[in-house]
This record gives structure tokens, sequence and C-alpha cells, in this order.
């Protein structure tokens, strides 16, 4: 039986990732429920395991529970791990156990890794896992090492408290999943440009994407020497940052409950952190709960486009908003092809991004009205709170604590289906591949 499972997963890679994922959840959960995981006294509810366990395999960093109150060193290292894992990928670290195993890879692994992490060349999957695994260990490594010394030196840490501190927030904004080892995530070090600006650059070197990094270290910042791929991301990203800093500098200048009260250096690197944090990473220097609704509006925009593709960030993709971005300015434009920096994107390519971004849509619609049901909170909350757990962000206004259980397993499911339905859909329209002899009589239909 488990033999005919292992090779129906075999033939078709694209169900690896979520089986994957479902595995570590499962393992993650069963470690949460050991008494030894609890601060207190006995065992952990069980949907707190499932719902804590698939917030940091997703690397999403929701919450029902306080995290370094109701979780012990134990638990809270079994969190850290999971969103070590779920950061780094599940196919990427099984392909490096069979790199180190069975020294080859056969097809059907090369394929697996591929959809996580979007190599190009089916030749290059043993070269790139490595990699992957050297740039983690290595910028990991750098963020304990600076974190560790400001916390040290700077807050009279003693050395083993700071080095854990800096371990557990270096790796969750690495993997941009959020999780803090604060009751106030990182609001204490609001001022602090020592530690915010190395766990920002953790933020976005992690979510930027591999192969957009690879090419980087590669080719240089001479923009003519880079894919279209590696534009979009840097440039959408860069965009997309910028927005998020003005309004939020902006629309939350004078609000005495957030910015108000801050110098005004301390507004601007507040503004700056939250703008990078919504892009999937989930951390909070100001309080999320208090914000205006207007900035929760561009929050939710920002979250639900997410990060770049095969790192760690969720939502659609900056590449899968920008391609639909210059879909629409070619057809306004009458154009025949959709063309970027000299280059036709084929409709394939197209087709997919619309997709993966109505796909999204549907699913966080879907997920705010059950919510809605299941409670009394007004929509902008729950619209925020939906869009959270589907982009794997972890940024709330407060009320997932106080959500029912059945509220509770929706943000589970949009968390899930978020981290790997995107991938998998993706993945999975760009393995397949018909080819039809005939073609039916074209008809127009009145759009618009």
């Amino acid at each position: 039986m488990a033999s005919r499972l292992v090779r129906r997963v075999r033939r078709n890679p694209a169900r690896t990732i979520p089986l994957g994922f479902l595995a570590a959840i499962a393992v993650g959960t069963g470690l949460l429920l050991l008494p030894v995981s609890r601060a207190g006294p006995g065992a952990a509810d069980p949907l707190t395991a499932l719902f804590t366990a698939t917030s940091a395999v997703c690397v999403t960093g929701l919450i029902v529970v306080d995290t370094p109150t109701y979780w012990s060193s134990f638990g809270q290292g079994v969190i850290m791990a999971l969103f070590q894992l779920g950061g780094f990928g599940i196919m990427t670290a099984a392909t490096l156990l069979t790199l180190a195993v069975q020294r080859r890879l056969n097809l059907s692994d090369r394929l697996a890794a591929q959809l996580e992490t979007k190599s190009p060349q089916l030749g290059e999957i043993r070269r790139v896992v490595v990699r992957i695994g050297a740039t983690v260990l290595v910028c990991e490594a750098v963020l304990i090492g600076v974190l560790t010394a400001r916390l040290w030196l700077g807050y009279d840490y003693r050395f083993p408290d700071a080095l854990w501190h800096a371990a557990f927030q270096a790796v969750s904004a690495f993997n941009n999943a959020g999780f803090a080892t604060y009751s106030d995530s990182l609001i204490g070090f609001a001022p602090d440009w020592l530690v915010n600006l190395p766990i920002m650059a953790g933020i976005v070197i992690g979510g930027i994407g591999f192969p957009v990094l690879f090419e980087l270290l590669r080719r240089g910042s001479r923009p003519k020497r880079w894919s279209i791929h590696t534009r979009i991301t840097v440039f959408g990203t860069a965009g997309l940052l910028v927005l998020g800093f003005a309004t939020t500098l902006v629309l939350e200048w004078t609000n005495l409950e957030t910015l108000g009260g801050f110098r005004v250096p301390d507004k601007v690197l507040a503004a700056a952190f939250h703008s990078v944090s919504s892009r999937t990473a989930g951390f909070n220097t100001v309080d999320t709960a208090a914000m205006h609704p207007e900035t929760w509006a561009v929050t939710d925009l920002l979250m639900f486009i997410g990060g770049g593709s095969a790192g760690t960030a969720g939502g659609i993709k900056v590449t899968t908003c920008f391609l639909l971005a210059f879909v629409i300015w070619s057809e306004i434009r009458a154009e025949p092809d959709v063309v970027i920096g000299r280059r036709r994107i084929s409709s394939a390519t197209a087709r997919q991004a619309l997709t993966v971004a109505l796909l999204g849509a549907l699913l966080v619609t879907f997920g705010t009205i059950v919510l809605l049901m299941l409670t009394d909170e007004p929509l902008d909350r729950v619209l925020f709170e939906s869009v959270s757990a589907f982009a794997t962000v972890g940024l709330s206004t407060g009320i997932t604590a106080d959500l029912p259980g059945a509220g509770q397993l929706v943000l589970v499911v949009l968390m899930f289906v978020g981290r790997v339905g995107t991938i998998t859909v993706a993945s999975a329209l760009a393995l397949r591949s018909s080819r039809r002899l005939f073609r039916y009589p074209e008809e127009r239909p009145i759009v618009g």
C-alpha cells in the first residue's frame, strides 16, 4: 500500500508539495500536543496545537495564544523548526536528503524539486538546491550574529538569552514567518535602527525569491543584464515598498496610537518597517489593531500581492500582479502581444497569472464570507484576517484568538491553501502540456 502511494506521488510530483506540508503539520501538531511543549500544566488544546503548527509550517505567524508565555522552550523550539522547514521548502529538504543518501536524483525527484525552486533548467536542480541551503545558512548566521551583538551589548541580555532571542527572530525574519519571542512582537524595539534594519533586510532577502537572488549575485546590479522575471520582481518590490511606506507614513502620521507619538526619525523607521513586514513577514513595531481602516486597506493590497516567487514569502506574488498589469496595459493600447523589456510574454503565462490571481481572490472572498457568518466582527477586520492568512503574513487586527473554533479552522485552511495552493496550481499549469490537432471556430462574446 505504501509503495503504491509513493509511486503515485512520484508519477505526479505536483502532489508532493501539499503532501509534504500536510505531513509536517501533522508531526508539528503531535509535538506541540506533548505536555513538555506547554509552559503551563497539562497539554495544549488540540485546536491550538493544530493552528500553531499550520501557522508555523506555512510561515504565517498568526497566533491564538501568546507564544512566549503559552509555549515552553521546547515548544518554541518546535515552532522555530517548523517555520524553518516550511520556509526552506519541504521538497528542497527532501531533495537534499536524497542527494546525501543516494548521491543522485531520478527524474521525479528533480521535477518535484523544480516545482519548489522554480529552476529554469532541469539539469541545474542539484546545484540550485545546494546553493539554496548554503544561502539560507549564511544569511541566517549573519542575522543571528548582528542581533545577538545588539541584544547582548545594547540591552544587557545574558549571552545565552541574547543568542536565543536573536536566533528565533532571525530565522523567523528570513523565512517571513512573523513569530517572535516577545508578547508584543517587536513593539519594544520600534525606535531601534540596529534591530529593525537587520530584520527588514532578512525579510526582503528571504522573500524576494531564490532565482532573483542568485541572478543578482551572478549578474550584478546592471538591470539590462537581468531576466524579465528579475526585473519585474526587483522593480515591482521596490515600488510596492515605497507605496506601503508613503501611505503608512501619511495615514498614520497623527495617530497617537501608532506613529503619532514618535519622533520624526522613528516615524520614518516604523512606517518603513510596516511596509516591509506587510509583504508577508508579519512582525509589527506598532499596534496594527490601532491603525486606521484606510491603512488596513492598503496593507490588504500589499499582503495579497506578497513577495517574490520561489522565496519564503506568500501572496499571489509580485510577478503575477505586474504581469497582469502589463496584460491590461497592452489590451488598453490594443497591442497584439504583451511585451516587457523587448520580450514577448506568452499567452499561456498570462493565463497562468490570471488563474492564480483569480483563485486567490475567490479564496479570500469565500473565507471572508464564512468568517462573517461565524463572528460579529466588522468586515474590515475580518477581511484583513482572511488576507493575512491566505497571504501567510501573520499581521492581525487582534481578533484571531477571539474567533470561534470553526473560524480558526477557516484560517487554518486559508493558511494551508495560501501557502501551497498557488505553488501547486502554477506548477500544475506549467507542467501540463497538451496539443490539440484541431481548433474550433472562433466566437467573441460581448465583454463589459
